[in-house]
């Protein structure tokens, strides 16, 4: 039986949802970014452990772990909020 009223996203979830797309992102254009320096000779000489080279090489591993544990958090957020919902609904 289909609600009338519109789903609501709690403001925790769209924080959650957020940080986890933004780390994912982060560390994915950090990869890029390390394929393409490589690419274009960053690495040779030692150029790759001077400038922002060391924080770019660093953020993919803490930023993808990061970014899976908040994806899990929002699924277990959003199970328990439709769980509690559901049995609003069926009293």
């Amino acid at each position: 039986m289909p609600s009338d009223s519109p789903r609501t996203v709690h403001r925790s979830e769209r924080i959650l949802a957020f940080m986890s797309l933004t780390l994912v992102g982060a560390s994915l254009a950090a990869i890029l970014a390390i394929i393409v320096g490589t690419a274009l000779g960053a690495g040779n000489d030692d150029g790759f452990s001077r400038g922002v080279w060391p924080v770019v090489i660093v953020l993919p591993l803490p930023g993808l772990s990061l970014g899976l544990a908040l994806l899990i958090a929002l699924l277990i957020v959003s199970w328990s909020r439709r769980s509690r919902d559901n049995r609003r609904s069926a009293r």
